[in-house]
């Protein structure tokens, strides 16, 4: 089965997205096999961090090998060099950013997918159980109620926050911008008030997203906030204290690189630092359970 990159890729300044699955059986051409596929993640992103996390949650460290990316990415064109023959050989005269996250196929050195909420669904459907129906961290009948989580998460928080953050942002546009962050939050207080997690009692997808959305507003987004701002999303105790709580989890803590999350946001970054940034929300590094450090390969 051929992997196709979609129309981004006939760009430099945008990244393929290559769309490829992992099916039931030989028949789909990727199929789930043990050790035949690779992750590449550079823990300071977070849809990697959200796959390692998966993958953690899961139990697929001898099922599903993971090569670590350096924090910040290292090639002229913003991407990871270590990922530019594999871009190449899967993309003919491909010459765009060599991006992470990646899925790889060792038997091919080829692409299957750098779409994370596909590879996401995939670990959980073709490697964490085997069928749809039993889907560890995806239960049958909760679809909606996941995707209003995804909506919250990504225009609610991410975006909104990224819009309140702007250098120069006029007063009504940034009001706006955090009131409907401080809505998101709202949201997320009232459902954590009554629950262990997100959709209920037991950990899901959701509870990766929220978690990492959590991470990144703290540690990434809070820095081009006034102190005001931050000091109104402190408060929301249940949310925090869900958010401290997963950070000692096995499964989430250990992958958690916040000095390489510091890095690449300031690498990166142009925006103007503002009060927000002297504001702590989280000691996350006293709530982590410390992980043995893998060096990038």
């Amino acid at each position: 089965m051929s992997v196709t990159p979609g129309k981004a890729a006939q760009s430099s300044l945008s990244v393929a997205s290559f769309r490829g699955r992992i099916g039931r059986d030989a028949r789909s051409g990727h199929y789930a096999v043990p050790r035949r596929y690779r992750l590449h993640l550079a823990l300071s992103c977070r849809h990697c961090l959200r796959i390692a996390i998966t993958h953690s949650l899961l139990g697929l460290e001898d099922t599903l090998p993971v090569t670590l990316l350096p924090a910040v990415p290292d090639g002229p064109d913003g991407g990871h060099s270590a990922l530019r023959l594999m871009y190449e050989a899967s993309s003919h005269r491909y010459a765009g950013p060599t991006a992470a996250p990646v899925l790889s196929d060792d038997w091919s050195g080829r692409i299957v997918s750098t779409h994370a909420p596909d590879i996401l669904r995939d670990l959980d459907r073709r490697f964490g159980s085997g069928s749809p129906d039993r889907a560890v961290l995806h239960p049958s009948g909760t679809e909606r109620e996941m995707e209003a989580i995804a909506h919250l998460c990504e225009h609610g928080i991410n975006e909104a926050v990224q819009r309140a953050g702007q250098p120069g942002a006029d007063d009504a546009p940034r009001d706006a911008a955090l009131s409907t962050v401080f809505c998101a939050l709202d949201a997320l207080e009232r459902r954590l008030a009554t629950r262990d997690h997100v959709l209920g009692d037991a950990l899901t997808a959701s509870d990766v997203q929220v978690w990492v959305t959590l991470v990144w507003l703290d540690t990434v987004h809070r820095q081009h906030l006034d102190a005001a701002a931050v000091h109104r999303i402190t408060e929301h105790p249940h949310v925090w204290a869900y958010a401290r709580r997963l950070a000692a989890h096995p499964a989430f803590g250990p992958h958690l690189d916040l000095d390489g999350i510091a890095r690449r946001h300031h690498a990166h970054c142009r925006g103007l630092e503002a009060a927000g940034a002297a504001v702590q929300i989280l000691d996350w590094a006293a709530h982590t359970r410390t992980r043995t450090p893998v060096e990038p390969g």
